[in-house]
């Protein structure tokens, strides 16, 4: 019986560890590549608002932040001329805003990287960043089609994946601060739904928090995100804040 008993309080002993591992938390910092400008939104004060979520939650994270191309709605920026513009980072956040650009060759300078493994996090106008481009591939790279908005409104929003380790701790029920709500066109095969908003206009679901598949890459994504106050709800910024773990390897 003692030896029984001991097989089982090692057996217990070792099961922390192992639920640890099988999660992939670990304590090393998150090495975070935010891309970020262009039209439309206070980029600074979201970065900001992005590390202090992080910071708060005692998730450790270094940040590289790239802010090129100014504030207008077309820019190709020179980071992208590098190869391994992405190389050793654990999650690229795209939160910029270029509708305008629609090079082909310089797109797949972005997506190439990202189908082959980089990670990321696409937070709201990055789902209309370059679409004017003919190809699809920064679309199926989001996970969702999108090239219009609604009026701004508090949109409640409805957890439809309450199991995911993104949405876990998110209200079953959120309604958001002043925010835009994006018409999504498609929803792509790879994507899983994690939360929606309906309509106020045509009573239509749309998708407002993913994650998709693309390549060997892992994807989250949002469409809120356009104002400060947004930017400063304690529902999003714990939602981000596990898109981005979850995006980095992180969380189950």
């Amino acid at each position: 019986m003692k030896r029984i008993a001991c097989l089982l309080g090692c057996l217990a002993a070792l099961l922390p560890v192992f639920t640890d591992a099988a999660w992939g938390e670990d304590d090393a910092p998150i090495k975070v590549l935010v891309i970020t400008e262009g039209c439309c939104h206070d980029y600074d004060y979201q970065t900001k608002s992005l590390k202090k979520a992080l910071e708060d939650r005692k998730v450790a994270a270094e940040w590289t932040v790239i802010a090129e191309g100014g504030r207008g709605t077309e820019a190709e920026i020179a980071f992208y001329d590098n190869p391994k513009w992405a190389e050793g980072f654990d999650v690229v956040i795209h939160n910029e805003c270029f509708a305008n650009t629609d090079n082909p060759e310089y797109i797949r300078k972005i997506t190439a990287a990202h189908k082959a493994g980089v990670n990321a996090v696409v937070i709201h106008c990055a789902m209309h960043t370059y679409r004017k481009a003919s190809i699809d591939d920064w679309r199926e790279f989001l996970g969702v089609t999108s090239r219009r908005h609604e009026h701004q409104s508090n949109y409640p929003v409805r957890v439809v994946a309450k199991d995911h380790a993104i949405t876990r701790g998110m209200p079953a029920t959120w309604t958001t601060p002043k925010d835009e709500l994006y018409v999504i066109e498609k929803v792509w095969p790879k994507t899983t739904v994690l939360a929606s908003s309906v309509s106020e206009k045509t009573g239509e679901l749309h998708p407002v928090f993913w994650t998709n598949q693309y390549g060997k890459a892992r994807v989250f994504g949002t469409t809120y995100g356009h104002s400060n106050e947004t930017f400063g709800d304690k529902v999003f910024l714990d939602t981000l804040t596990r898109g981005i773990q979850w995006s980095a390897g992180r969380l189950k």
